[in-house]
């Protein structure tokens, strides 16, 4: 069980929510102290505002505002802010209880590992109808706890370890391919992660909701530490290198929500787990790398690795024929300079799948913003020496650059997107405690569900 909730608890204290223009009407329904004590506190019914409701023997009850908004968020900082170790149990009212349900649990999660943990949260019994929240919520904490764990927890082997323990628990399978067979098959990758120790390996994640369901493909990339290689990054540029493993992170958690709800699809997900370090045997700035789809790499910047892993990996993807090729990376820190930590950029060959990812993030509260995918800057990317540079010279429109680069090992006529994301929050918000983010996971999951509806109801030519 998450932490946080609870199936049931003897004695749970009602918790009410209410609506800002429902204010009114909920405060004439209290008893005349309780009321007075509210409006005397100054509660508002803002989004996340919560108040204790007093009671002859204690405590009643609590409240908590919803605002206007459709959101977990309102519900994010109960589990932590509420009495340590208190029951609750949902009153009938306004909010969602599958909403409420998926930001108390998500706001409850603390990293554990290597943290002795603090005071109980408070906990919620686990509402009617809530499973698919509940679900969801697992699998983004568990998408939290790869993020958060440090490198030296989580090699490439471990995380290509976490894919096949995945797919075993929804009778899925996993081939993991490392050595002789990595070096031919996915070279791109092998090369990045050359360099260190703990060797290379792609995951290769396959599960079948419906034998005529439509083929989704995931990319993650999953370099468990960055350190530039031998284009070394800063001592500050490395302190959160281990979240470099986070579109990996990303598309587990994805693939779980579809499998948990057995969506009518098939998944192909692919997961390049390196490290990205520096010694004798790490890739140069100006090697010329192979890739699986024959083209040439010049390396021109040792650092632009996460480039290098997926080109492999949507190559691979592409070869199995599937309706819609879905990358997650964190890519660029040009991505954050244009859009900042909480909005991941979209890039993609196909304004319909776009369009869908876009409305999917707006339905369920998990944004991400389109960015072009301009020609006019392709030939940024030529090489004297090689087909192309994993970087251009010019030092702008780096996340446009990168996803132009991804672009060239994509057919045209499959629909892709690629999404460059940060999957980390700089400091603790309602249901989202600092450290390691699945950013997108409710996203991509919305969008594959409706996909898959859409392809349900539509007739065969």
């Amino acid at each position: 069980m998450l932490e946080g909730l609870t199936a049931r608890a003897m004695g749970a204290l009602p918790l009410h929510a209410v609506r800002s223009d429902g204010l009114t009407a909920f405060l004439g329904d209290l008893p005349a102290s309780v009321a007075a004590f509210l409006r005397a506190s100054g509660f508002a019914a803002r989004a996340g505002e919560f108040a204790l409701l007093p009671g002859p023997d204690g405590l009643a009850g609590a409240v908590v505002g919803l605002g206007q908004e459709e959101s977990p968020w309102a519900f994010g900082t109960l589990s932590r802010g509420l009495p340590p170790g208190t029951a609750w149990r949902l009153a009938p009212g306004p909010q969602d209880p599958a909403q409420a349900t998926l930001g108390w649990a998500l706001g409850a999660y603390r990293p554990h590992r290597h943290k002795a943990p603090g005071p109980s949260p408070a906990v919620l019994e686990i509402p009617a109808g809530v499973a698919d929240a509940v679900a969801t919520a697992e699998a983004i904490c568990a998408a939290r706890d790869l993020i958060n764990a440090p490198a030296a927890d989580l090699g490439p082997a471990e995380l290509a370890a976490a894919a096949a323990a995945l797919a075993a628990r929804h009778g899925g399978s996993c081939e993991i391919v490392l050595g002789d067979s990595l070096e031919q098959g996915f070279p791109a990758v092998a090369a990045v992660g050359q360099g260190s120790p703990r060797a290379p390996r792609v995951a290769v994640l396959r599960w079948t909701g419906a034998e005529s369901g439509p083929l989704i493909a995931l990319c993650g990339k999953g370099v468990c530490f960055d350190t530039g290689g031998l284009d070394l990054k800063s001592a500050a540029g490395m302190l959160r290198m281990k979240k470099d493993m986070g579109g990996a992170a990303v598309v587990l958690a994805a693939a779980e929500m579809i499998m948990r709800t057995n969506l009518p699809v098939r998944l192909l997900v692919l997961v390049g787990a390196v490290e990205n370090a520096v010694s004798g045997t790490a890739m140069r700035p100006m090697d010329v790398l192979r890739t699986r789809k024959g083209l040439k790499v010049e390396v021109g910047n040792t650092d632009a690795e996460g480039r290098l892993v997926l080109c492999d990996l949507l190559a691979f993807a592409a070869e199995q024929s599937p309706a819609m090729i879905i990358d997650c990376a964190t890519l660029t820190g040009a991505a954050r300079v244009a859009l900042g930590p909480d909005l991941p950029a979209l890039f993609s060959n196909d304004d319909a799948l776009a369009a869908r990812l876009l409305a999917a993030g707006r339905a369920v509260d998990d944004p991400m913003w389109r960015l072009p995918l301009h020609d006019g800057y392709d030939s940024w990317l030529d090489s004297p020496f090689a087909d192309l540079s994993n970087v251009s010279q010019k030092p702008m429109a780096g996340a446009v650059t990168a996803a132009l680069f991804l672009r060239r090992f994509v057919p045209a006529g499959i629909p892709w997107a690629h999404l460059d994301l940060y999957a980390w929050n700089d400091s603790t918000r309602p249901g989202r405690p600092e450290g390691g983010e699945a950013q997108c996971v409710r996203a991509l999951h919305a969008m594959v569900a409706e996909s898959a509806r859409l392809n349900a109801t539509t007739p065969a030519t």
